[in-house]
């Protein structure tokens, strides 16, 4: 018999985003959450997304006996299409994070995986394990924290949380039940680290309706084009409510702003009168002073709807002076250029432009340090992990925990592909695994760092074809030719290089046995020149033609 729980990092540990975290004994492993992160796209050209490496997972695929999702945010359930095409096992969440998902299944036709609806304070026998889900408060819907119970012990995941007394929907964090969980002994809690550099209390959601109300009746007179985070569903109510309460049709705008209307509607998350709703394509004979569109593009995406706006590449919506446009949403670490650059091009349009550091159109989902403290008040654990956050995030909150009365030798700090042993006795490190990235590029899962070596070097150097036409005999029949992408060399070293390559064919007693190696010819000679003029590592691709 095993004497410990495993804990298998494999994501969300030292970042933000691709959480995924396995909880193994003997013959059974879960895994909570399965999500996605997206690259810094100067650092990683063409990649769509990056999710965690889940080679131990196909590895140890027959164990893996459940998908425990605590929401539906990218950042824990993006991966999960991608997890399942190897790793086909039940999946368990609530009515919207089911529902996002199944979209996501539906569109990249993935069939045969059963997904299971849980509600508040359901308990579900997964292998060795019983799982109860707990309501928790947060920037989507339908969000939980996960008490497992094991052979070992009580492991308790806070999962993304915040204490708001005041939600929209009315449905308050479980406080009653985590103190319950916590006075009968949690052995081991993992926390959300995100805010633990925030002071006090995050505000309550409804304190941005507030604000939001006040932006409507200020600008009766205008049009106004809310962006906002699709996901945050109870964002997008407040912002209808405010819509209907002026008299405002309401247009959705962006892909998947689009989506999250019809599936909120449908599992009734949302609810507005269908009267109210205007397709976007036929806005044109609705007066700008009563309209709202609800778009995406918060953080300056280049291809989202209000980016497109921005450059008057929309043809349904032009920006002019009689546009009031609300960013509600904060600024993602990295998209601050994007997201200036957009507010820039709006405010360029005529438009005004309100956003988080001018108007409080936007709260975090995530707790501050009185929460985090509360929490940890509340469950009292014996062992504590921080995690979902960068390493001064879990430094920081490593630090909150001993002051909370957590002994220092009981909290570890972790790091991706990490496995400890949990039991009574402690917490001890055993194996690291292989951890990291994998890299999507649409569909394409592509773990090639020679890949986007490639693709630096052609974003920072440039690109250049020579084509080369080879008689029977190996002798350059034509002239080569050059092109260039990225690239702006002198007419003479094009010449000079078409010249040396002709030169090189003519001379050259080339077999037919050696056609094979004229490609690797032609890039030797060709780099050589670049290198030589420029100090350059230009992409060289020759195309070798013989006749």
């Amino acid at each position: 018999m095993t004497k410990e729980v495993k804990l298998v990092f494999l994501g969300g540990i030292g970042e933000i985003g691709k959480n995924m975290t396995a909880l193994e004994y003997n013959d059974t492993i879960i895994v909570i959450d399965a999500g996605l992160s997206f690259p810094n796209s100067e650092e990683m050209p063409g990649i769509d997304y990056l999710i965690p490496d889940f080679n131990y997972l196909v590895q140890h695929k027959e164990k893996v006996k459940g998908f425990v999702l605590t929401h539906g945010h990218e950042d824990h359930i993006g991966a999960l299409p991608y997890v399942v095409k190897d790793v086909v096992a039940p999946v368990y969440g609530s009515n919207l994070t089911i529902a996002l998902l199944q979209h996501k299944l539906n569109e990249q036709q993935i069939t045969g995986i059963e997904t299971n609806i849980v509600t508040d304070r359901s308990v579900v026998n997964i292998g060795c394990f019983a799982v109860e889900f707990i309501r928790v408060t947060h920037s989507i819907a339908g969000s939980f924290a996960v008490s497992i119970t094991t052979p070992k012990g009580v492991i308790f995941f806070t999962g993304d949380f915040k204490i708001d007394h005041t939600p929209i929907d009315g449905r308050r964090i479980d406080l009653a039940r985590i103190s319950e969980i916590g006075t009968s002994g949690i052995l081991l809690m993992l926390q959300d680290s995100t805010n633990v550099e925030r002071d006090g209390f995050s505000m309550s959601e409804r304190n941005v309706g507030e604000n939001l109300d006040q932006i409507f009746a200020q600008n009766q007179t205008k049009r106004l084009i809310v962006a906002t985070f699709s996901s945050n569903i109870h964002r997008v109510q407040q912002i209808i409510n405010c819509a209907i309460k002026y008299n405002r049709r309401i247009a959705f705008s962006g892909r998947s702003m689009e989506t999250i209307a019809k599936i909120g509607a449908q599992i009734k998350e949302l609810t507005y009168p269908q009267a109210s709703i205007v397709d976007i394509d036929k806005i044109s004979s609705i007066p700008g002073d009563t309209l709202c569109i609800i778009t995406t593009g918060t953080q300056g995406e280049p291809e989202s709807a209000l980016s497109r706006m921005s450059l008057n590449e929309f043809k349904r919506v032009s920006i002019g002076s009689n546009d009031t446009i609300i960013l509600s949403a904060s600024t993602i670490p990295g998209n601050e250029k994007m997201i200036y650059k957009l507010i820039n091009n709006l405010s360029r349009l005529g438009a005004d432009v309100l956003y988080e550091s001018l108007r409080a159109v936007h709260v975090s989902g995530h707790a501050c340090r009185e929460e985090l403290k509360m929490m940890l008040a509340l469950a009292r654990p014996t062992y504590f992990i921080p995690v979902h956050g960068e390493y001064r995030h879990l430094k920081k909150h490593a630090e909150l925990a001993e002051m909370m009365g957590v002994p220092k030798a009981n909290i570890v700090i972790p790091e991706a592909g990490q496995i400890y042993g949990v039991s009574k006795s402690g917490i001890i490190k055993r194996e690291l695994i292989q951890a990291g990235n994998i890299m999507l590029d649409g569909n394409q899962q592509e773990n090639s760092e020679m890949l986007l070596r490639d693709r630096r070097t052609i974003a920072e150097d440039g690109i250049l074809i020579v084509l080369v036409t080879l008689s029977q005999t190996g002798q350059s029949i034509n002239t080569p030719i050059v092109i260039m992408r990225g690239l702006n060399l002198p007419d003479t070293l094009v010449e000079n290089i078409k010249d040396s390559v002709a030169e090189h064919f003519l001379t050259t007693d080339t077999s037919e046995s050696d056609f094979m190696d004229a490609k690797v010819v032609v890039r030797k000679l060709v780099s050589k020149l670049l290198y030589t003029h420029s100090r350059r590592r230009v992409m060289v691709i020759p195309i070798v033609i013989n006749v």
